[in-house]
């Protein structure tokens, strides 16, 4: 009876050549993604040292990368690198201050409003009763300091 091949170290070496691979791709999207240049199959293949057809062989990596080149294309603007890209603390942070900047405007468009009602109501009433004898004659309505 001849003796059985050992296999497992062959097996063991393209588990590790599979995983190496793995991780030069990944590495490779990182990078791509992280400095705002177009990902695709081919710039990912060329920056890992690794092939294409390898690349639209493993489903996860394969998605990734389609997910990052559609995202790329549907923008119109060059992509921004990920440490420029503003996070979702800040995007709510801004939306906040803008929040609270656009209460403020409405109060003071309130109350500005109020005032120009007060000015006009004083001055048609003046028109109706006649300018006072010791009040001088103004052409023009001043309202208060904002």
């Amino acid at each position: 009876m001849p003796p059985e091949p050992n296999t497992a170290p062959l097996a063991a070496a393209a588990r590790k050549r599979h995983e190496l691979t793995r991780a030069k791709a990944i590495q490779a999207l990182r990078e791509l993604d992280r400095t705002g240049a177009p990902v695709s199959f081919e710039g990912v293949a060329r920056r890992a040292g690794i092939s294409r057809s390898w690349l639209y062989g493993q489903p996860d990596v394969r998605a990734e990368i389609e997910r990052l080149r559609d995202a790329t294309r549907r923008s119109s603007s060059p992509p921004i690198p990920a440490d420029e890209r503003s996070s979702d603390a800040s995007l709510h942070a801004r939306l906040e201050a803008a929040l609270e900047r656009n209460r403020h405007l409405t109060e003071e468009n309130q109350r500005l409003r109020r005032q120009l009602a007060h000015a006009l109501g004083d001055q048609r009433a003046s028109a109706r009763t006649g300018p006072e004898p010791s009040a001088p004659s103004r052409s023009s309505v001043t309202i208060g300091p904002c």
